[in-house]
Order: structure tokens, then sequence, then C-alpha cells
């Protein structure tokens, strides 16, 4: 546990991904089975800890410290673990901890066979066997909630560099491997053969684009590449095979069970790659959705929703019959990965594109279609349909060489993404908040509005939340400007003074817009961030609602 611990530690501090990557690298190597293992689990977030929730770690701490005073230390951390962790009064008759710390494995295998009665007595027999560290890691262990700048991708670039061998190769392998991956560490080391994937209906690591810039404008032309709308939704790959049936997002979670409307709908053997959306039929939205004649334009038989409306069936393990009915997914295809027993991604995109059409014409077409080509003569004209798309889920274009096989990662010109300049929006500062890890001890997560009302009385009113976008120099900026213009406290929270003649101005960069009722704004935007500090700018020139509500698209239908 205590190199466990380490661990932590040294994440969370660390920022750079190169340096994080060799933490994990050194301690794989160091670190032996089954501890390793274990934490692999931990930080890819496939371990599950049944008998342990957050709630039963408040009503533990309620036995050791007033709950008024929890309440303030907890407010001011803003983090259940690193709270408990920092003041946990241990242990209770002020003798000497014991210096027998429990290790990684004994604690997972304990809580894996323990009761939700039993769990919590564990915990606090444990918190009184480590210090402030252990107890940091125990409690991140037990509430599944990291925080510390790793992805599971990472973790698995980690293994890759570790054993030498091709992430994919690893990513492939991973759903069917078991804890604590002691074949997979056997291989890497080069004990064993390599293991044989045990999944059925195994992920297939994708393929990702390069952003297009200007240099390469001159390369794209009508017999090099494919032109293809860049939908807004999110990218998956379904795969059924022997029965078994399986959703996927990018990174190779199994998101399966968020998503039982279409995978009733996957009758086929095979693996397809494409963008999840919302998507109603048009018998069933009361009226035909608007969508002009437009080369490229995707079908009017039914009305895709916003970005807002998927986010409605994400990170969702179960999902309600009402959430179900009133957003349907819908699979826009891209490729075709696996055709029955044959793989095809050997194939060039022209062939395997041809495969793909005829595969999905069996389909049910109220859940899969083939993303519609772009018919253009040269780049001016791909420029031209690109600037005034035919819907508003649309967030640019793909490009993608005919002869380009299926390789994963990123490689660097077979495909190309191009998409649409960011909307931007001058706002203003109204609260800030702590950030986590290296940036606990700043004010680094700042919520903006716009001015509405009449324009001799505006109010602001909020429209987002931003945390990136600015250099660490504008972060210490921020940091003394929120701390000197503080009116109000709300724990970690401060509220900002901001007022027509006094403000901070934020431009704003967004991707897209979409309505929400969880707002106060009536407005959600998606991938927030700030574009430029606006010293220069007085408040009361910051944008107002109106110039966001006219970004709106329209509304799905009920």
């Amino acid at each position: 546990m205590k190199r466990f611990a380490e661990l932590l530690d040294r994440l969370v501090l660390t920022p750079s991904r190169n340096g994080k990557l060799r933490l994990m690298v050194d301690f794989f190597r160091q670190v032996p089975d089954p501890e390793r293992g274990y934490a692999l689990a931990a930080i890819t977030g496939d371990l599950d800890v049944r008998s342990v929730k957050p709630a039963m770690l408040r009503e533990l701490m309620a036995s050791r410290m007033d709950a008024v005073l929890f309440g303030y230390s907890y407010d001011y951390v803003g983090d259940l673990a690193e709270t408990i962790a920092l003041v946990w009064p241990s242990p209770l008759d002020g003798a000497a901890r014991p210096a027998d710390p429990p290790t990684l494995a004994e604690v997972v295998e304990t809580l894996d066979a323990a009761t939700r009665k039993d769990g919590p007595a564990l915990v606090e027999a444990w918190l009184d066997r480590l210090d402030s560290s252990g107890r940091y890691a125990l409690l991140k262990l037990v509430t599944g909630a990291m925080r510390i700048g790793v992805s599971s991708r990472l973790a698995k670039q980690a293994l890759a560099e570790f054993g030498d061998r091709p992430v994919a190769e690893i990513e492939e392998l991973w759903h069917g491997l078991e804890l604590p991956y002691e074949s997979l560490f056997a291989w890497l080391e080069g004990r064993d053969d390599k293991p044989v994937s045990a999944a059925a209906s195994p992920f297939r690591p994708v393929m990702l684009s390069q952003a297009l810039e200007e240099p390469d404008y001159g390369r794209i032309d009508p017999e090099t590449y494919a032109a293809e709308w860049k939908w807004d939704g999110i990218r998956v790959q379904a795969t059924a095979e022997n029965g078994t049936r399986r959703l996927y997002s990018r990174t190779g979670d199994d998101i399966s069970n968020a998503f039982p409307d279409l995978l009733d709908f996957m009758t086929y053997e095979g693996a397809l790659d494409g963008e999840l959306l919302v998507a109603t039929p048009q018998s069933q939205s009361g009226g035909k959705p608007k969508v002009e004649a437009h080369e490229g334009a995707p079908r009017d038989d039914i009305v895709v929703g916003t970005f807002s409306d998927l986010q409605q069936r994400l990170n969702r393990k179960t999902v309600s019959a009402a959430v179900l009915k009133r957003y349907p997914v819908f699979l826009r295809t891209y490729d075709l990965l696996q055709d029955g027993d044959e793989d095809l991604r050997a194939l060039p995109f022209a062939e395997r594109r041809k495969r793909l059409d005829r595969f999905v014409a069996g389909l049910e077409p109220t859940r899969f279609d083939v993303s519609p080509f772009l018919d253009f003569s040269d780049f001016d004209e791909l420029a031209r349909l690109r600037a005034g798309p035919p819907h508003p889920v649309i967030e640019g274009v793909m490009l993608k060489r005919w002869d380009s096989t299926y390789v994963p990662g990123r490689p660097k010109g077979p495909w190309f993404k191009w998409k649409q300049d960011p909307h931007l929006v001058d706002a203003v500062l109204m609260y800030a908040q702590r950030g986590h890890g290296k940036r606990s001890s700043f004010y680094s997560d700042y919520t903006f509005g716009v001015w509405t009302g009449p324009m001799d009385d505006p109010e602001l009113v909020p429209v987002g939340k931003a945390y990136f976008g600015f250099t660490d120099e504008e972060l210490k900026q921020l940091d003394k400007y929120v701390r000197d213009n503080t009116i109000e406290r709300f724990g970690p929270v401060r509220s900002v003074r901001a007022e027509p003649d006094h403000g901070l101005v934020l431009e704003v960069a967004f991707e897209g817009l979409a309505r929400s009722s969880r707002h106060k704004s009536g407005v959600a935007m998606r991938f927030p961030r700030v574009s430029r500090l606006r010293w220069d700018k007085p408040a009361f020139e910051a944008d107002r609602l109106e110039t966001l509500q006219a970004m709106l698209p329209e509304p799905m239908p009920e």
C-alpha cells in the first residue's frame, strides 16, 4: 500500500504526460505481482469496490470528528478522500500506530469478499494503521475518484513502454484479461507467451485523424480524399460476434449498459465504427425537420438531437424507460472493421466503404445509417461546404484517403479533421472555485456570465464554466484577482464582484451551444475554455444573452 500511495502522490504532482508515463513504468518494474496489477486496475477505473460508498465514509467520520468542523474542512479542501486523510484522528487511544500497514492486495481482496455491513469497519481499521498519504490512497481506492490526471489510455501506454509492445496489442487484449493481470505482466516481461484474448466481441483500437492545417490544404482533392461531415456525438465501436454485443468508446471502455436500445438492433456479425447520436424517427417526432437542400445533406426521415441531448444518456449504469423513449440513440456509421469472421482493416478505405454500404443496408434504418459523402470539385468548394453545414450537429469535415488502411493511432496524412472555427463570446467572471492536485492552492475553475434584462439595469446570468485555456502566469493573475475581489464565500467557492462598471471580462471559446433546462440562462456550452483575458475591456461591453440565444439550434420535437 505504501508504494501505491507514493505513486498516487507523485502522479498528482507531476504535470507532464511523459513524467507520468515514467512514474508508471518504474512502478511496474519495481513492484511485484499482484500489487502492481491491482494498482493498474485502480488507475484505469476497472476496480469496483462495492462494499464501501462515500456516504458510509461520511458516517464513519462522524464517529471521529465534530460534524460541523468536518463540514468546514470538507468545504475548504473540496475532496472527500483528501479531507478525511488529513483530519483522521488515529489511533483512538493515542497509542503509536501499528507498524504493519496493509498491502494493496490485502485491501482489495478483503473488500471484494466483504459485505456493505463489514466494509466501513474494515476501512476504519486500516485508516488507523496508515499515515496521511496511505489514508489518501486507501480512500481514493474505495471511492474510485482518482483525479490524478491519468486516463485509462495513458496507463495502457505505460504498459506498452514497460513491455516494449505496441499499445494496440494491449488494447485488443484488455477486455479479456482478469485481475490482477499476472498473465499480462508475464508476457510483457518476456516470461510467457502472449495471452489469448478471452473477450467476446473484442475492442479494436481506433484510427484517429490529424487536424487539417494550412500547409496541407494543397494536397486535398477529390481524387485522393473522400469528404464527409464530422458529427458532434461520441465516436464508438459497435461489435457483435458469436451472440455477444458490445459498445465501446474510442478509448476502449465498455459502455454497453448505457445503450441497450442500440444493442437490441445489433443483429449482425461484425464491428462497426461510427458516431453515436440521439435521433428520433420522423414518424415519432411530430413534424418534419427543417433541413436545407445541400450537397451531402443528412436524411430527413429522422431528427438528430444535439450533444446536450446525448449527454442525457452518457455515464449511466442503468437507463430508465422514460429516458430511452425521450432520447433514443442511433449510429451513423463511418467504417466497417470486421465482416463476419473477416478482418477488413488491411483493405483500402474505398473498398471498406463499399462493404459498409452493403452491410448497413440490411440493418434497422431507424438505428443505423452510413455517413454521406460530400461531392466537391476542389478545395475552395469544400471550404464553402464546411462554412455552411446543413445541420447544427455538424462540427466540421472529415477527410480520408481513398487508399488508407485502418491502422490504430493517429498517423499523419491518411485522415484529417477540419473543424469549424470555435465560437467566441465576451463574458464576465462571476464565481471561482479551487482546483485539484497541483492547482488546489489556486482558484482555477471559473464560472462566467453574460448580461440580460433591461439595457439600463442589466444583470449577469451564468452561461458556462471553464478551467483551462490560460497559462500558469495568467492563473496567478486570475487567482489574485479573485482574492482581491471576493464579495461572498460558499465553502470552496468565491463570488467575485461583477458589475457593469467593475468586472473581469473573459473571452470564451466554445464548440457549440445547446438548450438547457438545468441552467437559468437556458443555454449550455460545449467545450468552453478561456481564450483571452480582456483586462482592457469594461464589463458592460461583454455580450448579452440574446447573442447566445441566436446561436441555438432548433429544439427536438416532443
